[in-house]
């Protein structure tokens, strides 16, 4: 019996010293009140816990919008073809580089051929017409012939002139050389070339497919003057200037922040939705990292204004309400540190902004770091 009693009175110890231990090891901290915290230094050490002061920040007042990257229309560029033809070739692929002047797509129609003869015939009757209205000129002023025979010679003359430029002119649009016509040169294709600089971005084409003039054939894009195209509502219109600062993130592909300025605001308020466009220009380094037509969240810096400022993780937000912790007493027992809520002003790059209101001075020392599991 002495027995048994003795071995319960061990394991009864056994249990009381494990569940001290185990309350000791779950507290991190002791709790002096209900708003004082006491951490050792070991705590300190191995929470990677940092201390800091207040610091004066710049604050904007930001401005938040939504938008895509675009480019100007004149770098935007829909090929077409002025007649429509069959696909010949295309060897190109979305994406290739493009330099003006490139062939882009090759196209044929008999329907060319027959343009390059009708410009043939206008041309070889320009010449006969040419030369009966300079003999009818050369007879009006001997007086051999009569004026009305003139007036014809010249009107069928510069008729035929007329239609022989449109005709030349429309070779050209098809980049035929009417030189070579003229020459006898007769084609059966024409060759589409680019006229700008840039990448090939929609290819809507197949080899073998008839194109009409309505249909798109490719775009090129030159995204040299790669910008920002924002949407601004009428209420923050006020604030915004040419010239402010603009960060923005592209939401579907990083959580990265990237920098750019404003260099124009529109002028005319969309009716329907109240808002405004806002055109944001981009740094050179940034044009090859991002895609026309990427869909972004931007904030616009406005009005700017200096704050006291603490790091985020110093102020900890619980039950909607901010907390810090300052540190009241430091010795070599460890830290003693005094809860106080606190008004959040602002937020910026990694900082946020709080109101005076506690008394704080820049002497006062605050956790900055690893504070989190001392406020419950």
């Amino acid at each position: 019996m002495k027995n048994l009693n003795f071995t319960l009175f061990i394991l009864f110890s056994i249990l009381i010293l494990s569940c001290k231990n185990a309350e000791e090891n779950k507290d991190q901290a002791k709790k002096l009140g209900s708003n004082e915290v006491i951490v050792t230094p070991s705590q300190f050490s191995s929470n990677q816990m940092q201390l800091g002061n207040l610091v004066e920040k710049s604050f904007p007042e930001v401005v938040k919008t939504t938008g895509e990257i675009d480019v100007p229309p004149e770098s935007r560029v829909a090929i077409n073809a002025f007649i429509g033809g069959y696909v010949k070739r295309i060897p190109l692929l979305i994406g290739d580089e493009v330099k003006i002047g490139q062939a882009l797509v090759t196209l044929e129609n008999p329907e060319y051929i027959e343009i390059q003869q009708e410009y043939l015939e206008v041309a070889e009757q320009l010449n006969y017409l040419k030369a009966d209205f300079e003999r009818q000129e050369t007879l009006l002023e001997e007086k051999i012939t009569s004026e009305k025979k003139f007036l014809q010679a010249e009107s069928d003359f510069r008729k035929n002139l007329a239609r022989y430029n449109g005709l030349k002119q429309k070779l050209k649009m098809l980049n035929i050389n009417p030189t070579r016509v003229e020459e006898g040169n007769i084609t059966s294709e024409v060759t589409i070339y680019s006229t700008i600089n840039g990448r090939v971005t929609n290819l809507d084409i197949s080899r073998g497919m008839f194109v009409s003039p309505t249909d798109r054939i490719m775009e090129v894009i030159d995204k040299k003057h790669m910008h920002l195209e924002l949407i601004a509502f009428e209420k923050d219109i006020l604030k915004i200037k040419e010239g402010q600062d603009i960060t923005f993130r592209i939401p579907e592909s990083s959580s990265e922040s990237f920098n750019a300025k404003i260099y124009l605001v529109g002028t005319t308020i969309e009716r329907d939705s109240r808002t405004l466009k806002i055109h944001g220009h981009l740094p050179d380094s940034l044009v090859d990292q991002f895609s026309v037509g990427m869909f972004v969240e931007a904030d616009i810096l406005t009005n700017k204004s200096t704050q006291f400022a603490l790091p985020e993780e110093a102020v900890i937000t619980q039950d909607e309400i901010s907390y810090v912790l300052r540190l009241e007493e430091e010795n070599e027992d460890g830290y003693t540190f005094r809860k106080q809520s606190v008004n959040v002003i602002n937020t910026f790059e990694g900082f946020i902004g709080i109101a005076n209101e506690p008394g704080f001075t820049k002497k006062d020392r605050f956790l900055v770091k690893g504070g989190f599991r001392l406020i419950d």
